[in-house]
């Protein structure tokens, strides 16, 4: 016991040597500081890296987790191959950090990568072919040259695939190489960042891609924390729903199977008792058709006019919706994804492989309506809930710098200015400035259209210019420094010609994908703002980040201060990100114990 002591006496002696070695090298808020933490084999512990200085912290008889935290008064911008790796270290010992550069999601915002993986996101860095994924666990084939396999990086410039799989971890010396080539890697990222355009207009200090870059570092932690802390769920709230819309429990899979059959007979009894495949479009549109109903689909939407007098279409509409939650947020969901602390866990992206909107799994982004009563607040809690308001219209404004949609802004509701000046109503104005985002050309859409180009000629041709680079396969770059890939199609030699082609999906992709991209940017730096904020109330934590939408869980002893945070926030997040644009955004704020309160 006595030597375990000692140990661990010296081990806080050897840390605070450190952190004192660290802090006389310079390193401090917002400097860059690499961490690399083992926490497995015979020498757990945290390389450290920085520019000019390098570190090991050995862990001794503690956690690795636990010498972050006599880090943590410097306040660094930690450097991270992976927010996945390393930030789990930090949220066992109690630790948030403010600030991080996440070379995977910097990898995949400055290169346009699909993957994150340290071996991409280096050889993208350093301008060489995409390497095959390193395996998990290296095969003899996956070995490198034995000459070459010592240093991170091979002979050829390529990172080496064992180091990447996760060799550096074998040995401090090895991790404190690995955490110096992400302070290389760091500053390699920060400097091409900084060639980039800065789209907007006479604007002093960072340019806006370095301030993009970090604030998609941020959102990948967040990704993380989502993940780890869960959306509250009323279980036994949810338990009672269930059996409501889907029925009991069932006891096995042939009670199940049993249960499904049982609903399918209500709906087909209601149709006479004709025997079909519910879950065929083709048979249930038959089946409506011999029963009076010449529909060209059945869609739902197409089928609800009628449920209010065709008892049979109610039912068949009933039947639809039980069916979606049984198979997809039923029972089995239920007890697979809700842990029995009552929340709901899914794996979080910050960024999906298209134009950089936040992902989650379980079902977290498709949640029925008839779910959000047991989204419910835990005890001594309230959900509060923000949602920005007409968001992709209004970064159209900022990223077209059209001056005549930017004033629309300044109203709560931008479509009663756009209607007034397409001389229509709010519901057509609406329509037409979708349709001009996403590439609809056709009915309504058409005529007002043409009305667009004439009230908001920039905006028009912005988007114009987005959907001839996807026809041409010419790369785009969003509003903070995204690259979009816009592959060029088999039938021009995979080159771009500079001559349109006959792939509309390309060019409506990419008029869409300028703005959403954009919009998705905004969300998640207006999101990182408000998490920085909530280290001010309590134990407050976001639970959900849902497209536009932000949810809060706080103490309901906060809540106006949660509600002032979202839209300080807010602010502060548009003035640096749309500045010189003259762009008002806005958020409505709801508070209640559920979620279908807040709505």
């Amino acid at each position: 016991m006595l030597s375990m002591v000692g140990a661990r006496m010296a081990d806080a002696m050897t840390a605070a040597s450190t952190v004192a070695q660290v802090r006389a090298a310079g390193v401090g808020r917002d400097t860059a500081l690499a961490v690399a933490p083992v926490t497995s084999g015979d020498s757990p512990g945290i390389a450290l890296a920085w520019v000019g200085g390098q570190a090991w912290l050995a862990a001794g008889g503690g956690s690795p987790g636990e010498l972050l935290g006599d880090l943590a008064d410097l306040d660094p911008r930690w450097v991270w191959w992976s927010a996945r790796e390393v930030v789990p270290v930090f949220l066992d010992a109690g630790l948030r950090p403010r600030a991080c550069w996440d070379l995977g999601a910097v990898g995949r915002m400055l290169h346009g990568l699909r993957r994150d993986d340290p071996g991409a996101v280096w050889a993208a860095a350093h301008g060489l072919a995409e390497p095959a994924r390193a395996p998990a666990t290296p095969g003899l084939f996956d070995l490198d040259d034995p000459a070459s396999a010592a240093e991170p990086v091979q002979a050829d410039g390529a990172l080496s695939r064992e180091w990447a799989a996760g060799g550096w971890a074998t040995e401090p010396e090895r991790a404190v190489r690995w955490a110096r080539t992400a302070v290389t890697l760091q500053r390699r990222q920060d400097a091409a960042l900084r060639q980039l355009d800065d789209p907007r207009p006479m604007t002093p200090g960072q340019p806006l891609p370095l301030l993009t870059a970090r604030s998609e570092s941020a959102a990948a932690m967040l990704a993380v924390e989502l993940g780890r802390d869960g959306l509250p769920i009323d279980r036994a709230g949810a338990a009672e729903m269930l059996t409501g819309l889907i029925g009991r429990r069932p006891v096995d899979a042939a009670d199940e199977a049993k249960l499904r059959a049982e609903r399918d007979r209500r709906v087909l009894d209601a149709f006479a008792g004709q025997p079909v495949d519910l879950r065929s479009p083709a048979q249930v549109r038959e089946l409506l058709t011999r029963v009076g109903f010449d529909l060209p689909d059945t869609r739902s939407w197409r089928l609800e006019p009628h449920a209010a007098t065709m008892a049979p279409v109610a039912e068949l509409l009933a039947w639809r919706k039980a069916e979606r939650l049984a198979t997809t947020y039923g029972w089995g969901w239920l007890d697979r994804q809700v842990g029995s602390d009552g929340r709901l866990r899914g794996a979080w992206g910050a960024a999906d492989a298209a134009a950089g909107r936040m992902t989650a799994g379980a079902g977290l982004h498709n949640l029925p309506a008839e779910l959000r009563p047991v989204v419910r607040a835990e005890p001594g809690h309230v959900l509060v809930r923000a949602d920005l308001g007409q968001i992709e219209p209004r970064v159209l404004a900022v990223v077209s710098r059209d001056a005549g949609l930017a004033r629309a802004t300044a109203d709560d509701d931008m479509y009663a200015p756009v209607a007034a000046a397409l001389g229509c109503d709010r519901p057509t104005a609406k329509v037409a400035v979708l349709a001009a985002m996403y590439g609809q050309t056709s009915g309504t859409a058409g005529a007002a259209l043409r009305d667009m180009d004439r009230a908001y000629p920039e905006a028009m041709a912005y988007l114009r210019a987005a959907e001839h680079a996807g026809l041409v396969g010419t790369d785009l770059r969003t509003h903070g420094g995204r690259l979009l890939r816009m592959r060029a199609p088999a039938d021009v030699g995979g080159e771009p010609t500079g001559e349109p082609v006959s792939r509309s999906g390309h060019g409506r992709y990419a008029r869409n994908a300028v703005v959403q991209g954009a919009a998705a940017e905004f969300f998640k730096a207006w999101a990182v703002t408000v998490r920085t904020g909530l280290a001010g109330l309590g134990d407050a934590q976001i639970v959900l980040c849902l497209h536009d939408e932000l949810l809060l869980q706080v103490r309901a002893d906060v809540v106006p201060r949660a509600r002032d945070l979202l839209e300080r926030s807010l602010a502060a997040t548009g003035t640096w990100w749309a500045a010189g644009s003259g762009v008002r955004f806005v958020a409505e704020i709801t508070a209640g114990a559920s979620w279908a309160d807040t709505h």
